[in-house]
């Protein structure tokens, strides 16, 4: 096992270029539950969701696509295989029921998930425990969550958000969303307008109009607004949006100048931005309450795709002052910067992960693009992704899986969304009614 895996390892990320494999029984006996790293190839845990028991007649609509939910999340991860319902021995017919551990055993399911569902006017009630199957025991205890029948597909990505903490030790990311660039009509004509979605395609509701080109969305650290850059004006200014009320307003910098690629302070009360002038781009600060502005950096280049750290002591950023675009980090305040990147071919798009320890970038090199990580210090740089056109990562809440732009090559193509794990396996595509590009992952909700 390599250096970076054991490190994984050591952190509790067992799901990187490993197996992912279950302790025996007679461990289950004495620890939860839980996904290990060993040598081999990806193993899903097989695990089962019953339809969850509807607990009167108002829920009965609701308890089996709750359930469905849930297995699409787990399942989703690459790290999950559901036992099909057509395999079931045993049937949940009671929440509070004893679990007929030996009928789930022979059908190798090592976890199981039950869950009831209560409607009463327009409240919705899910409760649900979750069982280590080998070891016949209760993972952690059983939890529920309330809210409006409306929000039936949010409980389920927290029930899959439990379950999947409970098994990996890690954070869930299911309960959160993706704002994005909406793009429509063809290459010459293309029509773009912000939008925001459940973390897996659902829920799409539309911020813009198609009036102005948006570009590079951004959450705050609280997912109640958003940044991103508008031409409304002819040229690229800094917008923010009030997601709930979804109202704007223009963030005030020098008229007649460029700013744009804003991106929020893990505090969520500074920007830092790109401004250009004069032919040179260099990046600013601003608090958003006060709006008073500080320029960190004055070299003869362009600096641009700025990121704080999670601790918001550093930034990094895109720079060419090597004479081609390459990745720096420097303090939040400005100072002297540091150069990251090494590797053969252009570097760019670089963002914090929430966890500290990675940098997402985006690469090209030898007509390829591809969506890579490396250490803060740029060590250990791997790349994920190789495409015609693959760009503008973004972290899930959690740290472990990067959501991205591919645009297809030719004059038919179109950019969508796809994302793929940190170990670079479970590439997939994530479902949007249209074309779609520059995507931002929010925090987990509230």
């Amino acid at each position: 096992m390599s250096t970076y895996l054991a490190r994984l390892a050591v952190h509790g990320l067992a799901l990187c270029a490993a197996a992912l494999v279950m302790a025996g029984a007679a461990l289950a006996q004495t620890g939860p539950l839980r996904i290990e790293i060993d040598q081999g190839v990806i193993e899903p845990l097989p695990y089962a969701v019953p339809d969850f028991i509807p607990e009167d007649a108002a829920a009965s609509e609701y308890a089996s696509l709750i359930a469905r939910v849930v297995a699409a999340d787990l399942s989703g991860t690459g790290l999950f295989r559901e036992v099909p319902a057509s395999a079931h021995i045993s049937k949940i017919t009671g929440f509070d029921d004893p679990v007929r551990f030996a009928d789930w055993k022979a059908v190798n399911a090592q976890a199981l998930i039950a869950g009831a569902v209560t409607v009463k006017g327009r409240q919705l009630t899910v409760r649900f425990r979750s069982y280590d199957v080998f070891a016949e025991n209760e993972l952690g205890g059983g939890l529920q969550f309330s809210g409006s029948t409306d929000g039936w597909r949010r409980m389920a990505h927290k029930v899959a958000d439990a379950v999947y903490s409970r098994i990996t030790g890690e954070g869930g990311y299911f309960d959160s969303r993706v704002v994005f660039v909406s793009e429509t009509g063809p290459k010459n004509d293309r029509r773009k307008r912000l939008a925001i979605m459940d973390y897996d395609g659902a829920n799409v509701q539309y911020l813009t109009n198609s009036e102005a080109i948006v570009l590079a969305p951004r959450f705050s650290p609280t997912g109640d607004r958003v940044l991103y850059t508008s031409y409304e004006t002819g040229f690229p200014q800094i917008h923010v949006l009030d997601v709930g009320k979804v109202q704007r307003r223009i963030l005030s910098t020098d008229e007649g100048i460029m700013s744009f690629a804003p991106r929020f302070s893990p505090d969520g009360r500074t920007v830092v931005y790109s401004q250009s002038q004069g032919g040179n781009t260099d990046l600013f600060t601003m608090d958003i309450a006060s709006g008073q502005r500080s320029r960190l950096t004055t070299a003869p280049s362009i600096e641009t795709a700025p990121s704080f750290s999670p601790d918001g002591s550093q930034i990094v950023f895109e720079s060419d002052r090597s004479g081609a675009p390459q990745l720096y980090v420097m303090p939040a305040s400005g100072g002297a910067a540091q150069r990251i990147s090494f590797g053969t071919g252009r570097y760019g798009t670089p963002v914090w992960s929430p966890r500290g320890d990675l940098i997402a970038f985006t690469k090209q090199n030898k007509g390829r693009f591809h969506i890579g990580v490396m250490r803060a210090d740029g060590s250990e740089e791997r790349l994920l992704t190789a495409s015609f056109l693959d760009e503008g990562p973004t972290w899930s809440p959690n740290g472990r899986v990067i959501m991205f732009t591919r645009e297809t090559q030719g004059a038919s193509g179109r950019a969508l969304l796809y994302s793929v794990d940190i170990s670079g396996r479970n590439l997939k595509p994530v479902r949007t009614p249209d074309g779609a590009s520059d995507p931002a992952w929010s925090p987990l909700q509230n």
